[in-house]
Order: structure tokens, then sequence, then C-alpha cells
């Protein structure tokens, strides 16, 4: 009666998963097609256009979330959700495990900004969402530091995952030097975010079908806050040598949600 009960429930999470895709895709394409065109005509002053864009985004991946552990497909808990939700003017920097990473924490933080790549401004169902949310694209390089020196002295969060991509399990984590360069040449502040699933899902090695035996669960930890000013003396130190310095502590950091590593 167990195993028919287990594969009953596996069987269910394939089919829910399947829909909370599907869910997730639709709600991206109306987005863009409907309410990102309405704040368009309706909204003239950029920067509220670009809020309530955010903010909108932030809404419906609560929804969407909310939607995923009614029906079984997951569960997740953010310990420190209310600071990511006041956080101001400094990088967030988590690691990369699943696909479900950005959608976690910008459903807790309306206002962020997020670095995404270049290759999903191709991608129909989130063009939309990144060019009305106008979030920073890694590919251009002349304008990204600039851009973000702005953004941060606004008192913008700006969300990065510096792997790139997700990671890949059973392979050493590596990081790009992005993120640290922002932060050293920007004198930005730092907070700490890891991610951790109890099982295999949406990583970079899986189908959206490949679901686990049993339901996962995502542990969202936000750890302190940490000074550039304790972490870079521009008197002292070179730039770049101290961008290394600065990437290989996030790389300690966030490796200590991997036990495969």
């Amino acid at each position: 009666m167990k195993t028919v009960s287990s594969r009953f429930n596996r069987l269910w999470r394939i089919f829910a998963t399947g829909f909370c895709f599907s869910l997730f895709g639709l709600g991206g394409l109306l987005l863009s097609l409907i309410w990102f065109t309405i704040l368009l005509l309706c909204v003239r002053n950029k920067d509220r256009r670009r809020n309530l864009a955010r903010r909108s985004i932030a809404t419906s991946f609560r929804f969407f979330l909310g939607v995923t552990k009614v029906m079984g497909v997951l569960d997740y808990r953010i310990h420190g959700e209310d600071i990511l939700r006041q956080e101001r003017g400094c990088l967030v920097i988590a690691n990369h495990p699943s696909l479900l990473d950005y959608v976690m924490l910008a459903s807790v933080m309306p206002d962020t900004d997020c670095m995404v790549k270049s290759s999903l401004l191709k991608n129909p169902f989130m063009s939309g969402v990144i060019r009305s949310a106008d979030y920073l694209i890694n590919s251009q390089a002349d304008s990204l530091l600039p851009a973000c020196q702005q953004r941060l002295a606004k008192g913008d969060t700006i969300l990065i995952f510096p792997e790139g991509t997700r990671t890949r399990v059973g392979e050493p984590m590596t990081l790009q030097r992005g993120a640290a360069n922002i932060a050293v040449r920007c004198a930005s502040d730092i907070r700490i975010v890891t991610i951790q699933c109890s099982e295999r899902m949406l990583d970079k090695q899986s189908k959206w079908y490949d679901v686990p035996p049993v339901k996962p669960i995502f542990d969202v930890n936000v750890r302190e806050r940490l000074a550039i000013a304790d972490l870079y003396d521009a008197n002292l130190q070179e730039p770049a040598l101290a961008a290394r310095q600065l990437n290989r502590l996030f790389l300690s950091q966030l490796q200590q949600t991997n036990p495969e590593i």
C-alpha cells in the first residue's frame, strides 16, 4: 500500500510540476503583453513605471510559489525574509542550485534589481519582464559598472548569482568575478544568501519532469551584511587584487550549502 501511495504521490507531483511550469510561462507572457503594456501607456514616469513593474513581479511570484506549495510540488522557508524585504543599497549574492532561486528571492524583494544573462532576452516568456523591470544585462560591459554605481547610490539592491548559471551537482563550484568587481569598484556592502534544497530539483542537469521521490524543501538563509570598508581599503589594495580576495570569500561562504563539495 505504501508503494502504491508513493507512486501516486510522485505521479501527482509530476503533473503538478508541469501545471506550475505552464502557469509560470503563461503568467510571464500575460504580464508582458497586457499589464506591462498598460503601465507603458498609463505611467509616464520611468522610475515609477519600473517600480510598479518590479512590485507586480514580486506579487506574481508570491502567488506562483503559493500554488506550488498548495499543490504539493515543493515547500520553502526563507529565514530572514524581513531583512531582505527591507534591504537597500547593497549587493545580494546568492548561490544558484535551481531555476526557482530568483523567484523565491524576488518574491520577498519587491524593489530589487537583478543581473540577468543576455540570452534571457530571447525568451518570449521572460524578455518582457526583464525589459519592464529594467534589469541589468550582464553583456553590457561598457555601461554595466556605471549603471551599478548609479543604482546602488540611489539605494537599489542588486541581486547577483556569481556562478553565472545553476550549480552543477557533483562538480566544484566556480564563481565569475563580476560580483566581486562591482562590490569593490562601487564600494558596495554585500549581503550573502545561501539556498539549499533537500532534493535535486530543476538543477542544471535535470529536466522539469525529473521529480524527486519526495517533496523537496528549499531553505533560504539570509546572512549578515558585510561592510565593504571592512574588506577593502582603496589606499592599501589594488582593486583587481581585492576583487580576487573577495571572490574567494564569496566562494567559501556559498560552498557551505553544498555537501557534495
